[in-house]
């Protein structure tokens, strides 16, 4: 039969594109199916656009369920394709591994990369994971970071092993800055920074670099014993001058820093950059693989030459690409700096992407893991996607969100010819265990209900609607309508199905990540739900926090 066929094609083709069919596509199914109607392709046609409206109008799992039922040959389902990384370079036996993000602020979206690749590894392989804080520059350190970041790791569902700080191993860092010293591996120069610059890149040395090893320690307790100020004195790794690379030439390895530590306050002077903390750290503390992004390998090369003088072994260096965020804030500095301007209300403001904000979203942490072990560690550069996460994460919430009717920009419509209606609506398509929504609505002197304002602009005088698993409606005018039934074969007519909400409602409010606020209104949502991922239908998946007043609720994506 004709309408069956164009029916299971556009059911098809509407599940394949977000729940809009279009037409010219099912009439090439049709004709491909059926060749013999190519001339009668004006009058098929209208029987496509007629049905095509039909489908549009229900959601995207009542297509599903349609073609399931009615063609489910025609239904690509997904294939979950478990997603592997590829093996590590060099395993012999357990690994030892590290997560080490400097606190100037919560973790966000870029710093789950690191995070989830060597966690997973780690249980891969057995071993150890590391967490190690890099706080040995004072000026960008958010005390509350310390805190946040280990909240946000236990929420990334990251095991680790060991805990550290670098502000308390300091006493390490200058017993082996000595010993550079000593080896006449290292050299301390008191030039002018803008001179010594120019000495590297003209391959040249500073007047330091040949000084005896007496000299050069007694320059090093002067550091220690605060005899200079900051930017008078530097401490400075030797590696080759002659180097084709001018930034692996020589490169600074401790600083003096006058400014007070959130947690040693005043008790150290001397601050070590981070190619030599870290490359001091890595080799005391085991580490047998290091995952980095390729924008590291300057820094690989001169934390090689302190391995090299102390005549350590390395660690295996894996250097992925970079991937590119576009639209997406994740500076510490500019989003400190917008909170307290107001500009952002906190770490936690939708527009960021902080994991403290994803959470709030509903995307979940499962679905950042899933992303990340996808993209692996090859060494191509990428676009971050968003519209992968939110697939992921679609794929775990779809089945757990329950169905709500929410309504934005609402008007008022009031229905005449019945006194009473009752809607039924389930909870969640795929299980009627869950139950239904029983929404019962009642008026003597015509029903009311609430209808986004964008759907009833859109509708003329006697133009029929049918309101989501309530009933059919004819409209009288942007404020009034007439009852005319519960016959779901008015669809077949090209009716509109539209959302509504009964006069029991909750106030909401609706915080998009570009920014903007859709205000409206709510069927009261079950208290087991506020808190968890739900999908407000017709509109997305959103997570809702119960306030003073209403609901506040946050879109995590369609």
């Amino acid at each position: 039969m004709l309408e069956e066929l164009i029916r299971k094609y556009a059911l098809q083709n509407a599940i394949l594109h977000d729940g809009k069919a279009d037409e010219k596509s099912v009439l090439g199914k049709v004709i491909s199916a059926k060749p013999e109607l190519k001339s009668e392709i004006k009058d098929i046609m209208k029987d496509i656009k007629t049905m095509v409206t039909e489908v549009n109008g229900l959601s995207i799992d009542e297509q599903m369920k349609l073609l399931e039922k009615e063609a489910p040959e025609l239904l690509e389902r997904k294939v979950t394709k478990k997603m592997e990384l590829s093996d590590l370079p060099n395993v012999e036996g357990k690994v030892v591994m590290r997560f080490a993000p400097g606190p100037s602020g919560p973790l966000h979206i870029g710093h789950t990369r690191a995070a989830v690749l060597n966690d997973e590894y780690v249980k891969r392989y057995g071993g150890k994971y590391i967490i190690r804080l890099e706080d040995t520059n004072p000026a960008k350190i958010e005390p509350e970071a310390y805190d946040s970041i280990i909240e946000d790791l236990k929420w990334l569902g990251v095991d680790y092993h060991e805990f550290g700080l670098q502000s308390d191993r300091f006493e390490i860092y200058y017993e082996h800055a000595k010993r550079l010293l000593e080896m006449g591996k290292a050299y301390i120069c008191i030039c002018d920074v803008e001179d010594w610059r120019s000495a590297k890149l003209k391959m040249k040395p500073c007047p330091h670099r040949g000084l005896e090893v007496e000299a050069q320690l007694e320059m090093w307790d002067g550091m220690l014993a605060g005899s200079f100020d900051e930017h008078e004195a530097s401490y400075v790794v030797k590696t080759d001058l002659l180097h084709p690379n001018p930034a692996v030439r020589d490169f600074v390895g401790l600083r003096i820093v006058k400014s007070p530590h959130p947690k040693t306050g005043d008790k150290y002077l001397v601050y070590p950059l981070y190619n030599f903390s870290v490359a001091i750290d890595d080799y005391l503390m085991g580490m047998t693989h290091v995952l980095r992004g390729k924008d590291h390998l300057n820094n690989t090369y001169r934390q090689e030459f302190i391995y090299d003088h102390f005549g350590w072994k390395k660690p295996i260096y894996v250097h992925y690409g970079l991937v590119q965020m576009v639209d997406t804030t994740l500076k510490t500095t500019v989003i400190k700096e917008g909170i307290k301007k107001g500009e952002f209300s906190g770490w936690d403001d939708v527009r960021l992407a902080t994991l403290k904000t994803m959470a709030r979203r509903g995307i979940s942490a499962k679905a950042i893991r899933q992303y990340w072990i996808e993209v692996g560690i090859k060494e191509v550069d990428i676009k971050f996607s968003w519209d992968n996460l939110y697939a992921y994460n679609k794929d775990i919430v779809d089945d757990e969100a329950n169905r709500y009717f929410f309504v934005w920009n609402p008007r008022q419509l009031i229905i005449f010819g019945e006194e009473r209606l009752e809607g039924h609506a389930p909870l969640h398509p795929d299980h009627p265990e869950r139950g239904i929504r029983k929404i019962v609505l009642e008026g003597k002197d015509g029903i009311t209900v609430f209808v986004t304002e964008d759907d009833i602009k859109k509708v003329k005088p006697e133009e029929k609607l049918r309101l989501k698993d309530l009933c059919n409606i004819k409209i009288i005018s942007q404020e009034q309508a007439e009852y005319k039934g519960d016959d779901l074969s008015i669809l077949k007519e090209g009716v509109k199905i539209i959302h509504w909400v009964g006069e029991e409602n909750i106030p909401t409010k609706l915080y998009l990540p570009d920014g903007s606020v859709k205000e409206g209104i709510c069927e009261r949502i079950l208290e087991k739900d506020i808190g968890s991922v739900v999908q407000f239908e017709r509109f997305g998946f959103i997570k809702v926090e119960q306030k003073e007043g209403g609901y506040e609720a946050y879109f995590a994506h369609r």
